[in-house]
């Protein structure tokens, strides 16, 4: 049997298109408001990516951490976030969701907790942006026994023979980040360039799906369609952000923006 997230990719496929995946910070700007942009969005995304709040952020640009301060002002915890999801998953429980963080809110949580955590509130895959491969061999092993998949990410400077073995030990999903970059950078490479090396990692096994992320937004994502999948996550923040100042609902309008989001990649 397919887990949710392979399951998504199957769905994408047969409808000739990438798998578009959605990333909102939990508990921006609320936590009830953050499920309702869960919930609202979930029409449209096929795999929501639901990223931590952290103080530090290595990879986060302005626009996500902008979300990221509101959520930890509004006084947002892990178990909080655990909470989101179980009561997304009540409403939808095949819908795939993804946690996106940092390895020390686990390693201060506790592993073997936190990955009991995800499992039983529907957490289907996790996202560790500072704990890369060799080092995360032991910790995927552990998400595996938990029927969790743990995504590899990947980068344009990554070496051939380091590519083989990231993807070798890889599950069944690997992230490509498109550029040097924080999130929400101007896309600084042409997408043909970043389809090439798309290209070049996905001749590795053909078999795994990449998706890829940064830099995505309403201009370029129609020219990756070729992907997998394709992550949008600061141009979310971004709306959420434009939304809250304007005092509009910030529901109504990210809905609208993945809405426009999908039917340029069909």
């Amino acid at each position: 049997m397919l887990n949710p997230i392979s399951e998504a990719f199957e769905k994408a496929k047969q409808e000739n298109r990438p798998a578009l995946l959605t990333y909102t910070v939990a508990g921006d700007s609320t936590k009830k408001q953050s499920l309702e942009i869960l919930k609202s969005i979930s029409k449209n995304a096929d795999i929501l990516e639901l990223g931590v709040p952290h103080n530090t952020p290595v990879a986060d640009g302005s626009q996500i951490q902008t979300s990221s301060y509101r959520a930890i002002k509004n006084g947002i915890k892990i178990n909080s976030i655990f909470q989101i999801v179980k009561d997304f998953k009540k409403l939808n429980k095949n819908k795939p969701i993804i946690l996106m963080g940092y390895y020390n809110m686990i390693f201060q949580y506790d592993e073997n907790k936190f990955l009991h955590k995800c499992k039983i509130s529907g957490v289907n895959g996790l996202i560790i942006v500072d704990l890369p491969w060799p080092e995360n061999k032991e910790f995927a092993k552990k998400c595996k026994k938990n029927s969790i998949v743990f995504i590899q990410l990947l980068s344009p400077t990554t070496t051939n023979k380091r590519l083989n073995k990231i993807i070798k030990d890889s599950q069944q999903m690997n992230y490509f980040i498109s550029m040097l970059s924080t999130t929400g950078g101007k896309l600084k490479v042409s997408p043909k360039q970043i389809l090439k090396n798309y290209k070049k990692i996905k001749k590795i096994n053909p078999k795994k799906k990449v998706v890829i992320g940064f830099g995505i937004t309403k201009k370029t994502i129609g020219k990756l369609k070729s992907a997998d999948g394709l992550v949008v996550g600061s141009a979310i923040c971004k709306e959420i952000t434009r939304s809250l100042k304007s005092r509009q609902n910030p529901v109504t309008n990210v809905s609208k923006l993945v809405k426009n989001l999908k039917n340029k990649i069909l």
